[in-house]
């Protein structure tokens, strides 16, 4: 962010000053590059430096705005959005950019000024913030005005009629916004779940939180959703559960922002919608859903950086706090940093001992870091804790047994592979994992085979299954009919070491030397693990007496697994 910073002041200090002669390419290319990575803080970087160069360039500014808000560093964006349109160029970044500075300063009439100069967002954007500047500005008449002549649009009657009712919340006229938000569907005013949530809070303002929970409870009944059932706990008290959907008219513009982002939808870059997102965090910073929203979406655009430290920036106090950690931790591991996740969840599940789903997510970083003692207990605590007819307990058990399996402890594994099973009779990795072991101990063989068998018809375009009926087959003795499944799972699976390895095997034991060297080099070349180069080369120099598989009897090898 430092380097950020310092190159986008630059760009600012700039844009004061003629044009450079000399655009700066290099710049310009490296921040494409970063932009495409969705590299916020790089591009934001490499684009102020370009924007330096070339300070009137109408795509430099939108993409140095675009980069500085998906960084975060809102602003930081506001001096260049400034010089843009005090320049005269219209930009609809820059627009949102000093909306929003505007509403966050509590500047209502730099609102009207600019969109009377033209510097607006869109008809739905720039209709409701002038909405909530006439709110700021104390003027309710004309701020309810405003709100229906956005409700009297085409196409934007939900967004009006929400708003309004949000409107009349901050001023405490909680008997007009429960009647907006108890509008029939058929009228624009579809339920959400933030709109039930404002609802129950208004209804208990005025004494009708009995009204609220018959509400919540017939929306959400059983529901795990941390935010509804504290607000359910809440309503059972006596005193009226404060409103804090929207608080002020600052927030309210946030609001705009959330609504938007929240209906772009997938059809929408995520890229864009974040502009949004980042905005409405900037004016709502303890709203945990704008949060959740803002996370996930930098998480589907592959920043796990920024994304871990938008799940962190939910206070621990917010019901969504626990689901928030789970996000994060979550994405730490897809970043690698596997001990700070680890750490995370730790801390998580003292804070929340009695939650599985913690337990749980604690057992997999466990078992990606092969502390299989620890991933065992783990997974025995989150089974503990499930209801019976919890989905996830087959997974428990099965990932239980991976566990056990790795501690060398069979009995327990094959009890646990079996309870999953009971409860997910064809899942295809329990019955890949478990007739595959089957095989190597021989023991219930023809129940091992049909196992792995419907494994494969399950999952027939998965190569480590593939590869287990193969190698299956070739450790019973009949390495000719293994050839056919062992060379499907390397055509599905051309980059996997352990498959490469075990097909030169069969081919070996069917005569076809030529090729079985061919694929134990493949192999070689593929980095495996030092156990299996060192049996790699040991069959290339062509001393099979130390592989008694190969030489016709039984063996240890290691097994392709889908894990």
């Amino acid at each position: 962010m430092k380097r950020l910073l310092t190159s986008v002041a630059t760009a600012a200090t700039l844009l004061f000053s003629p044009a450079s002669a000399d655009p700066n390419y290099g710049a310009y290319l490296a921040a494409i590059s970063a932009a495409k990575a969705f590299d916020f803080d790089e591009a934001a970087y490499w684009f102020g430096l370009a924007l330096a160069a070339d300070p009137t360039n109408p795509a430099l500014i939108d993409n140095t705005l675009t980069n500085m808000i998906g960084a975060g560093d809102t602003l930081g964006a506001v001096p260049i959005a400034s010089v843009a349109t005090d320049a005269g160029l219209f930009s609809q970044i820059a627009s949102l950019v000093l909306d929003a500075d505007a509403a966050r300063r509590g500047d209502w009439s730099a609102i009207f000024v600019a969109h009377e100069a033209g510097h607006e967002v869109s008809p739905l954007a720039d209709g409701l913030t002038r909405a909530w500047a006439h709110l700021g500005n104390g003027d309710m008449a004309r701020a309810l005005e405003a709100f229906d002549d956005v409700t009297e649009t085409p196409g934007m009657r939900p967004f009006g009629l929400y708003h309004k009712a949000m409107a009349l919340a901050t001023v405490g006229d909680f008997e007009a916004t429960i009647a907006i938000l108890t509008l029939p569907p058929q009228e624009g005013l579809q339920p959400t779940r933030r709109g039930i949530i404002a609802l129950s809070q208004a209804l208990s303002q005025v004494g009708r939180s009995d009204e609220a929970l018959e509400r919540l409870d017939a929306l959400f009944g059983t529901t795990q959703d941390a935010t509804i059932l504290d607000l359910r706990a809440a309503l059972l008290l006596d005193t009226p559960v404060p409103f804090d959907v929207v608080r002020s008219p600052a927030e309210g513009v946030g609001e705009i922002y959330y609504s938007i982002a929240s209906v772009l939808g997938d059809e929408t870059p995520a890229q864009y919608t974040l502009l949004y997102a980042r905005q409405a965090q900037a004016l709502h910073p303890d709203d945990a859903e704008i949060a959740l929203l803002t996370a996930e979406l930098l998480e589907d655009l592959g920043n796990l950086e920024l994304a871990a430290a938008a799940y962190a920036s939910v206070p621990p106090s917010d019901p969504s706090y626990f689901d928030a950690e789970i996000g994060r931790a979550d994405v730490l591991r897809r970043a690698e940093e596997l001990e700070l996740a680890i750490e995370v969840l730790r801390n998580l599940v003292r804070s929340y001992p009695d939650q599985p789903t913690g337990h749980l997510f604690l057992a997999n970083a466990l078992r990606n870091e092969a502390l299989w003692e620890s991933a065992r207990d783990a997974y025995s605590t989150a089974l503990s804790l499930m209801m019976e007819g919890d989905s996830r307990r087959w997974y428990a058990h099965y990932l239980r047994a991976v566990s056990h399996f790795q501690l060398d402890d069979w009995p327990s594994a094959e009890a646990d592979f079996r309870s999953a099973l009971v409860l997910n009779p064809e899942q295809p990795q329990v019955l890949n994992y478990l007739g595959y072991s089957l095989v190597e101990r021989r023991e219930n063989l023809d129940e091992a085979l049909d196992m792995i068998e419907r494994a494969v018809a399950a999952r027939p375009e998965n190569g480590n299954i593939v590869d287990s009926l193969g190698w299956a087959l070739f450790v019973l003795g009949r390495a000719d009919e293994a050839v056919g499944p062992m060379e499907r799972a390397v055509e599905l699976s051309p980059m996997d070491a352990i498959i490469n390895d075990h097909l030169g095997d069969v081919y070996w034991s069917v005569g076809r030397e030529r090729e079985a060297q061919f694929q134990w080099n493949r192999a070689l070349s593929l980095d495996p693990e030092a156990g299996l180069a060192d049996e790699i080369r040991i069959k290339l120099d062509g001393n099979f007496e130390t592989l008694p598989l190969i030489a016709g009897d039984a063996a240890d090898i290691d097994v392709a697994q889908d894990l």
